[in-house]
C-alpha cells in the first residue's frame, strides 16, 4: 500500500534501515554510504530513483561538513571532482537508457571492482601521475551517473597511499560531495529529478545525520591497521551482499 508519494511502506522501511548501516560506515571509514546505500535502495525503487535519492542523501551530509573538508583535503580532489562534474551527465544518461536487471548487474560489478582495487599494494604518499589522477575523476563520473558511486576509483587512489586518515577521508568525501551535486544537476537536466525523491531524501537525512556521527566516534577510537582492514571487509561485505541480492 503506498503511503507517501508513490513509496510503500516496506520501501521507506528498507530505505531508512539502509541510510543508518550505509551512514555508519560512511563515518567510520570516510566513504561506503552510496556503495552500500544504492544496491539496497535498487531493491526497493527503480534503479534511477535509487542514485537520485542517494545523490541527494549524499549532498545533503557533505554540505554539513563542507569547511572541514575543503580544510583537510587533498589538493588533488578538486581535479577529480572536476572531471567527475563533466562525466557524470553520460553516465546518468546511459543509465536512463538501461533495463532495470542490467542496470542491477552493472551496480553489482561496480561494487566487486571496489574491493579489487583495494587489495592492490600499498603506495607511498607521493601523488599519482595526471593520467592516473585524470582516469579516476573520468571513472569516477560515470560511475556517479550510472550507479550513484563514485568510490571504487577514488577510494583506493587515497585509502591505498600511505597518507594520514584525515586527509584520505576529507578529500574521498570532498569528491562525493561534488559528485552528487553534479548528479542531481544531470539528472535534473535529463528531466529524471522528481520532488518527491528530495523530499524523501529529507525524511531521511536524520538517519544519515545520527549514523555518520556514531560511525565517526568508533573510527576516531580505532587503530589505523584497523580502519583500513575494516575498509577492505567492508568494500567486500558490499560486493558479496550486491551479488546475493541478484540470485
Amino acid at each position: 500500500m503506498e503511503i507517501f508519494a508513490g513509496f510503500t511502506a516496506v520501501q521507506i522501511a528498507v530505505a531508512l534501515a539502509a541510510a543508518l548501516g550505509s551512514a555508519f560506515v560512511r563515518g567510520l571509514t570516510g566513504f561506503g554510504m552510496a556503495i552500500l546505500l544504492v544496491p539496497v535502495l535498487a531493491l526497493a525503487l527503480p534503479p534511477v530513483e535509487a542514485v537520485v535519492l542517494a545523490n541527494a542523501l549524499s549532498l545533503m551530509i557533505g554540505a554539513t561538513e563542507i569547511r572541514t573538508l575543503v580544510r583537510d583535503a587533498e589538493p588533488t580532489a578538486w581535479a577529480i571532482g572536476g572531471l567527475v562534474v563533466l562525466t557524470t551527465p553520460l553516465g546518468l544518461w546511459a543509465l536512463s537508457m538501461t533495463g532495470k536487471d542490467v542496470a542491477r548487474l552493472v551496480i553489482a560489478l561496480i561494487a566487486l571492482s571496489a574491493f579489487l582495487a583495494i587489495l592492490l599494494p600499498r603506495r607511498g604518499e607521493g601523488v599519482p601521475g595526471p593520467m592516473v589522477t585524470g582516469g579516476v575523476g573520468l571513472l569516477s563520473g560515470l560511475m556517479t551517473g550510472y550507479a550513484g558511486m563514485p568510490g571504487p576509483p577514488v577510494v583506493p587512489y587515497y585509502a591505498g597511499r600511505e597518507l594520514p586518515r584525515p586527509t584520505i577521508k576529507a578529500s574521498m568525501q570532498l569528491i562525493f560531495t561534488i559528485a552528487a551535486t553534479a548528479g542531481l544537476a544531470s539528472a535534473t537536466w535529463l528531466a529524471i529529478l522528481r520532488w518527491e525523491l528530495l523530499v524523501f531524501a529529507l525524511l531521511m537525512l536524520p538517519m544519515i545525520i545520527g549514523g555518520n556521527r556514531l560511525g565517526a566516534r568508533v573510527s576516531g577510537r580505532i587503530s589505523d591497521p584497523v580502519w583500513r582492514v575494516t575498509v577492505g571487509l567492508i568494500l567486500g561485505g558490499a560486493a558479496i551482499g550486491a551479488f546475493a541480492r541478484l540470485v
